[in-house]
């Protein structure tokens, strides 16, 4: 994008300093503003968001409630939450004349993110940063919100999608991958627990973030605790399971999840511990009994779905997944299994880390 175009991006939020490039996102083009306050300007990718007003309608009055428990539990708003800035004429977002969308935040200064795990810790604060977010969006009218990607986290829908996979068969790649095909057709017996206990309500429907990456904390440069959870394109109501497991699916693998040689990989209970510590010091006190006794199962739940997924664009061609490497998508879907199976054997272990903290 050119000066000139950032320029007048900026002057729609009344901004007239200059924007540089910033970070190393992958989704959306950021850039920041060295303003004072410093700001935030992102345009959002509308390939992947598909209805952006809807992404921000979310964004927005989530970070609104929130605000109002930070500063009743007297805390600083503009650190430990989102702020959106309005444009000139009160809205949300801009949408330019080619219909690119752009919104800016405010920068939250004087913090750090981690990409990958460096020490358990680090998952303390984590688990500590998304159970606070839970915990203050406890009585958030989940259902007021957009569902902005449809069952996402439907898991037996996964399971008929990858079934269509194998019957159709379109990269002819079934015969080489029998055992792959039949470990996720045998681990399905899995894929409705969670949605079965939310139709029976004994597993709530909440405010979700969807993508619990380590990445998206951020922790305070100096005492290194988790200051603020950030990337809420994909907040819309679900399961907190789904955030709880999707943290430890990537957070508590030994591993980066494309690693080729499996015998590296493995589920980590100390980090898992270190997760469920922090989450649960913000959140037992709201968890129904079955949420509780499902957070092992929502470890394997979400990281055998990743598998299945990629297992599925695998045999459909790998037309949704980057790749960079032939077999990379099976490569992936190998290095999930094999953590599912690790998970399942160490479920009274995890069961044991949960009961000490509840």
């Amino acid at each position: 994008m050119n000066e000139t175009k950032l320029k007048e991006i900026c002057s729609k939020f009344k901004v007239t300093t200059e924007a540089q490039p910033y970070g190393n996102g992958h989704i959306n083009d950021t850039f920041l503003c060295e303003s004072e306050p410093a700001l935030i300007l992102q345009r959002i990718n509308s390939n992947v968001f598909k209805n952006p007003h809807e992404v921000m309608e979310n964004i927005y009055n989530v970070t609104e409630f929130l605000k109002k428990k930070i500063i009743a539990a007297g805390g600083n708003p503009d650190r430990e939450t989102l702020t959106v800035v309005r444009t000139i004429d009160g809205k949300n977002y801009y949408t330019d004349e080619d219909g690119s969308i752009y919104r800016v935040y405010k920068f939250i200064g004087h913090s750090i993110a981690y990409d990958t795990v460096e020490n358990p810790i680090q998952l303390y604060y984590a688990g500590q940063a998304f159970g606070r977010f839970q915990r203050m969006l406890d009585d958030y009218p989940a259902d007021s919100l957009y569902e902005t990607i449809v069952n996402f986290h439907h898991t037996p829908m996964r399971v008929e999608n990858l079934k269509k996979a194998i019957a159709e068969n379109k990269a002819g790649r079934l015969d080489s991958i029998k055992a792959d095909v039949d470990f996720a057709l045998e681990y399905s017996k899995y894929a409705s627990a969670i949605v079965d206990a939310m139709a029976e309500g004994t597993v709530p429907l909440r405010v979700t973030h969807n993508d619990t990456k380590l990445n998206n904390v951020l922790f305070d440069a100096d005492t290194k605790e988790g200051v603020c959870v950030i990337d809420l394109d994909t907040v819309m109501p679900g399961s907190m399971l789904y955030d709880f497991g999707d943290a430890l699916r990537s957070g508590a693998s030994s591993g980066c999840e494309d690693e080729t040689d499996l015998d590296k990989i493995y589920f980590d209970l100390e980090k898992f511990e270190q997760f469920a510590k922090g989450f649960l010091s913000e959140t037992a006190s709201c968890l129904t009994e079955k949420e509780v006794e499902f957070l092992p199962l929502s470890a394997l739940l979400l990281t055998y779905e990743c598998g299945i997924r990629f297992l599925t664009d695998y045999l459909e061609g790998d037309t949704y997944f980057k790749i960079h490497r032939e077999n990379h998508n099976l490569d992936r879907a190998r290095n999930q299994f094999k953590l599912v199976a690790d998970i399942e054997s160490k479920f009274d272990q995890m069961a044991e880390i949960v009961k000490k903290y509840k």
